[in-house]
């Protein structure tokens, strides 16, 4: 799930801009289905999903094989169809690389070393399928961002020779730094500013090793997301090249051991950031070599994401798709007390609430004209990996592929006047949340945290790599009886006490009523697009949008 603090700073019609729907039309949605969107019946599946007997629902699991059972058997019994031929599953295979809690980093000066520790100071791990890899000596090179991105005018790499070297990162972007809309794209996050990009160019550059500076604020999250997040198993999709194409090793350092890395090195954190966001910043070496060993289990092994589907009417090769990752991070054995992180929010509110939305397709007096899709993809707390597996080998057609309308946590704290589009305004399907929000005598906000890259860490950004474009809406924030301050602190409040922690455990004092009012927002907008013969695009100018004017270009 993407870090969803709010700080408790933004204040309501400040700084937002929202956006009203311009005005109603006639168009009709049975709202007898309503009646499957029951607080009883959300609160079940919530309790059910996140209670120790599913163990933490890691992938390849005992708990994975109790998940997708009881989506399976839920599905089946709402009437629904198998999503993939006569099956309601879709075989994700996964290689799961544990790396023994044990490593150490040693960072190697002129005249002294540093020993930066597992867990507490630095998380490494490598997604290359090897029982043992190792660096030593490897000479360590800071460069900024570490970005190449020809359309700003940016390359973090020029001049500078990484191969075969350890190459130290800042997180974020320029622009998150400055607050320069001139920068990239000022507070908004790009995804130049994502981990996933930084590794991703780093192994481009021929770089062994890739290490991220974590600092809090411009991460999303604080140091112990980093250690629940990395440690122990870890899954990974494995390319045609068996991952060698990636640095040997990949991980993060926290910000007190780049503070004392740098310091052997006569230089400090500081006044590296105020190097990094001029344009013509320069990487320079620090002097110093990193060395280190990796000891992993290796396993190869086989997920599954759970389909099932509605069939259309009049269009059936026509779908809209609904997501929800049902997996979590399993059970930690290494951990005094708890050791099951059960992911009551995070996200078997979401995978509930794709179960309700199903009952209430399912239960329509008049079947939709286009197929409706119910995909609940495995392990996206590893990196989108099931949804991903789904993009690049897709069920069904992405040309015939309406939407994606993911659900990566549901409010847990009431209703709201307001619902977050999280990246509102890059796609046509603003329009259809605008509408539905109306509805409710609510408004779309804008996501007031766009500096933390949201778009780019859930299940919908798959599908917008894919061409086809993804709503992505999440709680609003101005909540009906205590206004914006009380629910931002909540938030505050979840993130830094139970978010990837085992204390994310369902409540019975949970007010759902918030959860139930957004998933009639999400059956609106569903029905609506299952009804008309339109196919929404990205706006122009977005980075999706040429891929799917090529998928809807008519056949020859």
């Amino acid at each position: 799930m993407r870090y969803p603090v709010l700080l408790a700073t933004i204040l309501i019609g400040m700084s937002f801009a929202l956006t009203r729907c311009a005005s109603s039309d006639t168009f009709q949605v049975p709202t007898s289905a309503y009646t499957a969107i029951q607080d009883s019946t959300l609160r079940r599946h919530i309790q059910t999903l996140a209670s120790d007997a599913f163990e933490g629902r890691a992938p390849s699991s005992a708990g994975e094989e109790k998940t997708v059972t009881y989506l399976k058997n839920e599905f089946e019994a709402l009437g629904l169809q198998p999503g993939n031929g006569e099956s309601y599953f879709q075989e994700v295979p996964l290689t799961e690389i544990t790396a023994h809690p044990n490593t150490q980093l040693t960072i190697s000066g002129k005249e002294t070393s540093l020993t930066l520790s597992y867990g507490k100071e630095a998380m490494c791990w490598t997604k290359r399928p090897v029982e043992q890899i190792s660096l030593k000596q490897s000479p360590l090179v800071f460069v900024g961002y570490g970005i190449v991105a020809p359309e700003y005018g940016w390359n973090d790499y020029e001049g500078i020779d990484v191969q075969g070297k350890t190459v130290l990162i800042l997180v974020n972007d320029p622009g998150y730094a400055t607050g320069d809309s001139t920068l990239f794209n000022g507070k908004r996050m790009t995804y130049y500013g994502r981990w996933t990009y930084k590794f991703e160019e780093a192994a481009r550059q021929g770089a062994a090793a890739a290490l991220i500076i974590h600092e809090t604020g411009p991460a999303g999250y604080p140091w112990e997301v980093v250690q629940g997040s990395w440690s122990g198993e870890q899954f990974t999709l494995i390319n045609d090249q068996q991952n060698m194409d990636r640095c040997a090793i990949e991980g993060w350092i926290s910000t007190e051991a780049a503070q004392k890395l740098l310091h052997m090195a006569s230089l400090d954190l500081k006044t590296l950031k105020e190097e990094a966001i001029r344009r013509n910043f320069q990487g320079r070496p620090l002097d110093l070599t990193l060395t280190t060993q990796l000891t992993n289990r290796v396993r190869q092994t086989v997920s599954r994401n759970v389909i099932a589907r509605l069939p259309g009417t009049q269009w059936p090769d026509e779908v809209i798709i609904y997501t929800a990752h049902w997996d979590h991070f399993g059970r930690d054995p290494a951990l005094p007390g708890d050791q099951i992180y059960n992911g009551a929010l995070d996200n078997a509110t979401g995978t509930a609430g794709l179960l309700l939305l199903a009952r209430a397709f399912s239960q329509l007096p008049e079947k939709p004209a286009r197929s409706v899709l119910f995909l609940a993809v495995t392990a996206e707390e590893q990196g989108l990996l099931g949804s991903a597996y789904y993009a690049t080998h897709p069920i069904y057609p992405p040309e015939k592929t309406v939407a994606n309308i993911n659900m990566d946590g549901l409010n847990i704290w009431g209703p709201t006047h307001d619902i977050t589009v999280v990246g509102y305004g890059m796609s046509e399907l603003d329009t259809y949340a605008e509408w539905a929000a109306q509805r409710q005598n609510r408004v779309v906000r804008p996501d007031p945290e766009p500096e933390k890259g949201y778009y780019y860490r859930s299940d919908h950004f798959s599908f917008a790599k894919a061409g086809i474009p993804a709503l992505y809406a999440d709680a609003g924030i101005d909540h009906v009886q205590y206004g914006p301050e009380w629910m931002l602190e909540k938030r505050k409040e979840y993130v830094l006490e139970r978010y990837h922690k085992p204390s994310d455990e369902y409540d019975p004092s949970w007010d759902l009523s918030g959860a139930l009012q957004d998933l009639k927002f999400f059956f609106d907008v569903g029905y609506r697009l299952s009804q008309e013969r339109s196919f929404p695009n990205w706006r122009e100018g977005t980075e999706f949008r040429a891929l799917r004017d090529q998928q809807r270009l008519p056949s020859p």
